[in-house]
């Protein structure tokens, strides 16, 4: 039989367009929506503060550029995990050989490991801003507090949990409407780029795509499609392709949105620290401290407190979700089970990894690396390991042993590998200029 695209099988098999019975449209948010919050993270905060401070509205075009791809290789992600029922380590156990999913999951190891340091301290460093105290005790309580609740909470309750914590988002956009933003300036930045050829930019460039186009979203929204296939009793969608069109609607809908949700935040960051922090004259934020006291004499404190309590809010969301992505590919790789909703004991190695992976980032703050510096470099890291998983995920999701006939679309097909080409250019660019 000839293999229909995923857009035309959805209507052969699900010709009623209306949506499941589950959906209305807030419920259809969830893996996307979570998944894209998790993207500002404080990796993404100190580096899109960094980026604003050094290249005013410079790089904002970056941000139109990266949307379109980071929805369809979100998209892919989701529909991997959907449609097999398993999750990209798993795939790529199935169907690829042993090296290439022993690369994958070591680097994305490394590189969460690396980015669950930088949050944790960066999250640390703001609440001493706030209250005073220890900034590494108050690192190692983050990473403990978000291990306990990763661990305990069952799923349906950790997942509106997520949800909610989505919210703290909101604190930027609040930032950047008391920041007197030149909004001319600024939007038409959004469609003319300002191009530079040097080291600076490139670096900056591959770590804009780093913070939006990151390996651990692509685990994690795979897996959190599988934990909501398994809470609604579903099967895989290879095996129950009559329940297709509403099912990948409802993934791209959450998808739209969440990485919608994501670059607004990015852009208002962006915008509220080319408007202060450039605008002043400061260039470069050297610690995170620095970062939100240059904003309070000139935003005032309103955005001095947002600023901070954003690292907190968006970092609570984000740790668990660095930590959860590896879980889901350590457990994938050995072949076996783990979920967010299974009790610690009945699956040892999934939460093993949650709790090592938070802990040993939070250790990473025994180093002496400057958050704000360590955020920007995580960026970078993840920019650089990106386009090779992206590649991998671009072969599960067009592999019919894997997707049955509901493989990618030809026009969905051909946006992933422009997005994964975008980052490996990105990243041979950047070592280009600094190698």
């Amino acid at each position: 039989m000839t293999k229909l695209p995923v857009a035309i099988a959805a209507e052969s098999t699900q010709p009623d367009d209306s949506p499941p019975p589950r959906a209305g449209f807030l419920r259809t948010l969830g893996p996307g929506l979570v998944t894209g919050a998790a993207d500002d993270d404080p990796s993404g905060i100190g580096t899109h503060s960094q980026i604003g401070a050094q290249f005013g509205y410079g790089l904002a075009w970056t941000f139109v550029l990266s949307f379109p791809l980071m929805v369809v290789i979100q998209q892919v992600a989701a529909e991997i995990g959907r449609v097999t029922g398993g999750g990209i380590a798993q795939n790529l156990r199935r169907h690829y050989p042993r090296p290439v999913l022993w690369t994958m999951v070591v680097l994305l190891l490394i590189a969460n490991i690396v980015n669950l340091g930088a949050d944790l301290s960066a999250m640390g460093a703001a609440m001493v801003l706030l209250t005073g105290g220890n900034a590494v005790a108050y690192t190692l309580l983050f990473g403990v507090v978000c291990v306990v609740l990763e661990v305990w909470l069952s799923y349906p309750r950790y997942a509106a949990i997520l949800k909610w914590t989505t919210l703290s988002l909101f604190a930027y956009v609040g930032v950047v409407m008391v920041a007197g933003v030149p909004w001319g300036r600024a939007l038409t930045a959004l469609v003319v780029p300002e191009l530079q050829w040097n080291a600076a930019y490139a670096t900056a460039v591959v770590a804009i795509l780093g913070t939006t186009i990151s390996p651990y979203l692509f685990f994690w929204q795979a897996g959190q499609e599988i934990e909501e296939q398994r809470r609604h009793h579903a099967k895989p969608l290879c095996i129950a392709p009559s329940e297709a069109g509403p099912e990948l609607r409802r993934i791209r809908t959450d998808t739209l949105v969440g990485m919608a949700f994501s670059s607004i935040v990015s852009l208002a960051i962006v915008f509220a620290t080319a408007a202060t922090l450039n605008a002043n004259g400061i260039t470069d934020i050297t610690t995170s401290a620095q970062a939100a006291e240059a904003l309070r004499p000139i935003a005032g404190d309103f955005a001095f407190a947002m600023f901070a309590l954003g690292i907190i809010g968006t970092g609570l969301l984000a740790v668990p979700i660095l930590a959860g992505s590896a879980a889901y590919a350590v457990t994938e790789m050995v072949g076996k089970a783990g979920s967010l909703d299974a009790k610690p004991l009945k699956a040892r190695l999934f939460y093993a990894t949650i709790a090592l992976t938070t802990l040993a980032g939070a250790a990473l703050t025994s180093v002496a690396v400057d958050p704000v510096r360590a955020l920007y470099w995580a960026a970078v890291v993840n920019g650089v390991l990106a386009a090779p998983l992206m590649a991998m995920m671009m072969l599960i999701v067009r592999n019919k042993r894997a997707m049955g006939r509901l493989t990618l679309s030809p026009i969905a097909t051909l946006m992933g590998w422009i997005a994964t080409l975008v980052m490996a250019a990105a990243s041979a660019l950047f070592f280009a200029f600094t190698l």
